[in-house]
């Protein structure tokens, strides 16, 4: 589904109603650097209830935030050098729960994912033009 930069925060709204009941608990954003991951997630999470200031965790690894029904946890991998890094903080840990684990550059810990988890691959059109698709993977 494509769309355009304007349209973000309305795609959030219909992701958070039609997409996240149909979703596992472990959504892996990804795409380039500069396609919107972090845009999406903080339109996301306004839906999703949190009223709180939505920001990249770059340098925290992860943010927790508190949602209308549950938690959400927004994790920025992109500075993981070795999955042991993302062991060391108990990443496994949080997709136990029944939280919401929004991720970022997930493919710097491949053998640590979930079997179940859903994959929302971002992709450049053009300046102001998106796509969006999205995949579960069992």
């Amino acid at each position: 589904m494509q769309y355009t930069l304007q349209q973000l925060d309305a795609l959030a709204k219909t992701f958070s109603e039609k997409v996240l009941p149909l979703s596992h608990n472990v959504i892996l954003f990804q795409g380039a650097m500069g396609v919107g991951k972090t845009t999406f997630i903080k339109a996301l999470c306004r839906h999703l209830g949190v009223t709180e200031r939505v920001n990249s965790p770059t340098f925290s690894l992860v943010n927790e935030y508190q949602g209308e029904e549950r938690k959400i946890f927004h994790f920025d991998l992109y500075r993981i050098e070795q999955e042991q890094e993302a062991l060391d903080f108990g990443i496994e840990e949080y997709w136990q729960e029944n939280n919401w684990c929004f991720i970022e550059w997930a493919e710097r810990i491949p053998s640590l994912l979930p079997d179940q988890y859903t994959e929302v691959l971002f992709t450049f059109i053009d300046e102001n033009t998106r796509e969006i698709t999205i995949i579960q993977h069992n």
